[in-house]
This record gives C-alpha cells, structure tokens and sequence, in this order.
C-alpha cells in the first residue's frame, strides 16, 4: 500500500457510508481494515488496523465496555460500527482513554468500500471521480455558475474558477485565501496544500479569456484522493471551458441588444415612443425617477465588452440601481434613484464613480464624465449627453486624471474666461515662477493637487505617483512659494493661477 489510511481522507470522501467520529482520537490513521459481521471473527493480530463491523453495538452498557476492550487488546485502533454515536457516556469516555477511535457508521460495506480505494485501489477512486464528473453533464446547466454547482454536488468537493487575481466563481465551499496563494498558475495541473486544506487545479484553455484555472478543493484530503482529484479536474475542465465561451456569446449577444435599445432611446432625444419604452422595461431599464449618467471613452485602443465586464463588477458595488453598456468606443452607463436624493448622497456617489474609474485606469486607457441629476426620460436622455461631452474634455485633462464632472464645467469655464485677460496673466506668471524655476514638475503636481479637491491619494493616481511623492511636492510648493495651503482663498488664487499659465 502507498500511505496510511487517513481518518480526515474518510471524511472527505464523498460515499463513506455516512461515518462520523464520536470518541477517541481525531488524528487516527490506519495501515489496514478488516470488515467482519461480529466483534468474534476480527483476526488475533489487529495491529494499526481499522475493525468495520457490520452488526449494531451490544445494548448493555458492560458489554458495550468489555467489547471495546477485546478489540483494543486485539491491537486495533480504530472500531467503526452502526449505533456507535447510542453508546454510553462511559464506554465514550473508556474509548478515549484507551486511545480507540470509535466511529459511527450507518452503511458499513460502503465504508469498507471507501477504504479500500483509499489504501488499495488508486484507479478505482480515480474511475469512481471521472463517472461523477461524468453524471454532472447529464443534467442542462443554466450557466457556468450552475455547471460548477453540478459538478460541485456530485463530487462534494468545492469547485472554483479561478485567475491570479483571485476567485471567480466558487461553489461547494470556499476556497480559503491561504490555499489559493498556494496554488501555482505557471503549470498545467498543479497539486497545493495549506495546513488541512488541499487544492488540484488545472489550467482553463479559453479563447475569450486567458489566465483561468479549474480547481477542485476541500479538507483532509489525502495524496491518493488528491491525485484522483487532479485527473477529475482534467476532465471536467473542457466543459468549463466550452460554458465559458457559451456564457460570454450570450453576453455579447445581449450587450448588442441593450447598445442597440440606449442608442435607440438617445436618438429620440426624450420624446416618448411605446415601444422603446417596452423594451426599457423589459430590461428592467428605468426612465422614471432621478438619473446620473456616466460615460468611459477610450484614449487609445480599447476592448469595449471587458471594459464593461470590469465596470459592471464595481456598478454593482455602489447602492444605487445601476445600468451599463458598450457604446461606440467607449460605455455608457446611468443610476437611477426613485425619489430625489440628497445632495450628500449624490456627492457619495460621483465619489464611487470617480473610485470606479481610477480602478478602471488600472488596465485600461480611459478617460470618464459624469453628467448632472436629472430626472425622468428628458432628463436620463440629457444627463448621458452630458456624460458624453464631460468624456470628451476628459480625454484631454490628465491634470484631473481624465475625469470630469459636468457639474464643476460651468463655474470653472466663467473663471478661466477671466483669469485669460492681460491683466492676470502676467500676474500669474510671477507668483508661480519659482516653481518653473524649480524644473516645472513643481507646478504640474499643485495645479493635478488643486483639480483634485486638494486630495493627496487622487492626485497620485492622477499623476502615476506615490503618495509621498506627492507630500513631498506640496511641502515644497508652500517652502517656494509662501502660502498656506489650507487657506481657501489661497487655494483659489493658486488654482486659477495655474489654469491661467497651464490651460487645459
């Protein structure tokens, strides 16, 4: 035999014939089993063996005692029976002082039958696995979230879809933060252990997505088990793989469909028609209430649909009623709230927008603007306009980190008007020299640090730069120039300043 049998191993497998421990010790381990009717045909010599008996524990309670006994004389160390869990609480606590692992089963020739592939039959647990992976197939999934829940039930295991950024889609358990860490992403299959837990995974071969693996995971599970858990994840992994590309079809097909319906209902221009109205409401597509549209435009080469797959994921994060789509070279998106929210409220969520863009930045090349609060059809049709034309002037700001609130254009836009006169100019030009003296990079961190309401975190993300770099900057900044920045006419003195010598 290639390794002991493991009591945690039994517990993992799936058809163990319904086992539980009652008493003795929880870390027992057996280098063999001997399945017999009574207590009387056991062998003489049981020496690191597990007794299964098929016949119920005597009633009395001595002779429940005296059998426990005569089978750890006999050197076993582990009894499994039906109606264990029933003894008393003496011959449960003799159990635990003669180091007896005693066990509860209710099917005894299934358990024989799970110890068996466990310490003797390697390719028969691995056949078992493949016919359940087999028998999940049978049944039509509604998606690949259902195909990991059949696949999941039928081998009582966890089942996880994963990638390096962490856990996609999981089902039967939870796969625990630690294992995944050890799971490695550069092989084929891959075999991970952390404390308890273990973890087979297989690489996905998916057209549409790169970077995916299949794994299978759970507790106690033994090498043997473990083995046949890689060979079962090899074959399960083509059907993932051929949902996955079913699952992203359909999406793209219905992404298609809602660009073609908002594209439709922006081209009314907010006068009502039945049947684009229908079709809003079939998607769930809200044109009462109050609405806050966004718009993300590319500012170089752009995949569209995982843009909105991204933006989706964090749209459903903000506690607004929120929709999005591919729109041209870009995507289109809105929130809805059924009665007038508060100013506060609207300010928290163009702040989740802001943070859904700067996540955006982070792997794809986008600039984003957000319309003002409208309300009903009109005002939804108004307020993506709006988004639109704030994208555009996003596109060409990277001192606000390509995002613009229409909102902040009409007073900003009367305030450049003036600060461009001959008068100001000159004078602007004086009082921010000495940080064009200093080389210039002075002046573009204060002028991103004021577009960014004086935040030190949305400044770096603007400008690609630690924090502390930033820190260093503006204490220097005040060094040079002799301001106290946590003036608020100072601060607007200077922001006007460096819009008149830095124009957009």
């Amino acid at each position: 035999m290639s390794e002991r049998l493991q009591l945690g191993a039994l517990l993992a497998q799936t058809e163990n014939g319904g086992l539980r421990r009652v008493a003795g010790p929880d870390t027992a381990a057996w280098d063999a089993v001997a399945v017999e009717g009574e207590e009387a045909d056991l062998p003489e010599d049981g020496r690191g063996s597990l007794a299964v008996l098929t016949t119920r524990v005597p009633g009395a309670t001595w002779q429940q005692d005296a059998m426990l006994r005569r089978v750890r004389d006999r050197g076993f160390t582990g009894l499994a029976m039906p109606g264990a869990a029933a003894m008393d609480a003496g011959a449960l606590r003799l159990a635990d002082w003669i180091g007896l692992c005693l066990i509860d089963v209710e099917r005894p020739v299934q358990l024989a039958r799970a110890c068996w592939m466990l310490i003797e039959s390697r390719d028969a647990l691995t056949l078992h696995l493949v016919r359940k992976v087999a028998q999940s197939f049978e049944y039509s999934a509604e998606g690949l979230a259902d195909l990991l829940r059949h696949i999941a039930a039928n081998l009582g295991v966890g089942v996880a879809l994963v990638d390096a950024g962490g856990v996609i889609h999981e089902a039967g358990g939870h796969l625990d933060e630690h294992l995944f860490a050890m799971i490695g992403f550069d092989s084929w299959i891959d075999r991970a252990r952390a404390g308890d837990d273990a973890a087979a995974s297989v690489r996905v071969d998916s057209p549409g997505r790169s970077g995916l693996r299949l794994a299978l995971f759970g507790s106690g599970v033994s090498e043997v088990q473990l083995q046949a858990l890689t060979v079962a994840a090899e074959i399960a992994m083509p059907a993932v793989a051929a949902r996955i590309l079913i699952d992203e079809v359909a999406a793209v097909n219905d992404v298609a469909v809602s660009s073609g319906l908002l594209r439709d209902f922006v081209d009314l221009g907010g006068v009502t028609d039945a049947e684009v109205e229908r079709r809003m409401s079939e998607r769930g597509w809200r044109t009462g209430g109050h609405h806050l549209g966004f718009r993300m435009v590319a500012r170089g080469r752009l995949d569209s649909f995982s843009l909105l797959r991204s933006v989706s994921a964090g749209l459903n994060g903000i506690d607004v009623e929120g929709h999005a789509t591919t729109t041209g070279r870009g995507i289109s998106g809105w929130l809805t709230f059924p009665e007038l929210p508060s100013p506060e409220r609207v300010e928290r969520v163009v702040a989740a927008l802001r943070d859904l863009h700067l996540g955006a930045l982070r792997d794809f090349t986008v600039a984003t603007g957000v319309g003002s609060l409208q309300s009903g059809s009109e005002g939804l049709a108004r307020t993506l306009d709006e988004a639109g034309d704030a994208a555009r002037i996003a596109a060409a700001r990277s001192a606000t980190g390509w995002f613009v609130r229409v909102d902040s254009l009409g007073l900003e836009q009367l305030l450049l008007a003036w600060t461009g006169n001959d008068t100001f100019v000159p004078a602007a030009q004086s009082l921010l020299a000495p940080l064009q003296d200093a080389g210039g990079e002075l002046l573009v961190t204060l002028s991103a640090y004021l577009d960014n309401e004086s935040g030190i975190a949305a400044t770096a993300a603007a400008l690609g730069l630690h924090r502390n770099t930033v820190m260093v900057r503006i204490r220097r900044v005040q060094e040079l120039l002799g301001i106290d920045m946590a003036d608020p006419e100072a601060r607007l003195a200077l922001h006007l300043a460096c819009r008149a010598v830095q124009p957009a």
